[in-house]
């Protein structure tokens, strides 16, 4: 095995076993730690711009977007490596009382039949991210979907996160809170699988708004081509 298989290796154990713990303390500081559902996906449901019936939710946290799909009409799959998000999660299913399927597995470790889901959502899962398994996320979320299926992201603009370069990220083995991308790098990675219709910085809300947003986050709404 080479010293970059190794380096790539010891990179996704170690940013897996840094979820598990992440979600217990439910009372810390950290702007994700809500129940509003993003400002975004608020706005593309209520444009009419998300049609179907299945959604998949990668990266679902304590599932504020997942229970705010299912009030929407939508069939959810929801999916994180986190246990401790995963348990929060299901609590929240169970008091929103809605049906959310809440699995506890990697997405690249999940099975996903082809052509499932009508809507994939990713809100902050895709700045965490190994980069020699970037390619082969947006091959899995465009292969997950049916044709002309619509894919939501949100995540780190430059200021917002990490900016170490590809290399720097195996040196220092982590990606820190998560990399930051310009819009171009983000239009390269998502463009050559999907139309990109909407692109733009998330809008600020108030706290103890019934939306979340924050403006040092990207947001993108994509169909498959």
């Amino acid at each position: 095995m080479s010293k970059r298989s190794i380096d790539e290796l010891h990179l996704e154990i170690t940013e897996r076993s840094n979820w598990q713990p992440f979600y217990e303390n439910r009372e810390r500081a950290c702007p994700i730690f809500v129940l509003a559902p993003d400002e975004n996906l608020d706005e593309w449901v209520r444009a009419g711009a998300l049609e179907g019936q299945r959604a998949l939710d990668i990266g679902c946290g304590n599932a504020r977007n997942a229970i705010y799909l299912a009030r929407q009409g939508f069939a959810v799959d929801a999916v994180d490596q986190s246990a401790s998000a995963v348990k929060w999660a299901r609590e929240e299913v169970g008091k929103a009382g809605v049906a959310v399927a809440v699995h506890c597995t990697s997405i690249f470790d999940r099975e996903l039949r082809a052509g499932t889901y009508d809507f994939a959502y990713d809100s902050g899962c895709f700045h965490h991210i190994p980069p020699h398994q970037r390619t082969r996320y947006v091959h899995l979320v465009s292969s997950a979907l049916k044709p002309g299926g619509a894919f939501g992201l949100v995540c780190f603009t430059p200021e917002g996160g990490n900016n170490f370069p590809d290399d720097e990220v195996y040196e220092r083995g982590s990606l820190g809170w998560g990399l930051g991308y310009d819009e171009e790098r983000l239009r390269h990675l998502w463009g050559a699988e999907f139309d990109i219709l909407v692109f733009r910085r998330m809008r600020n809300q108030p706290e103890g708004a019934k939306l979340f947003g924050k403006d040092f986050l990207w947001t993108m709404l994509a169909r498959r081509k």
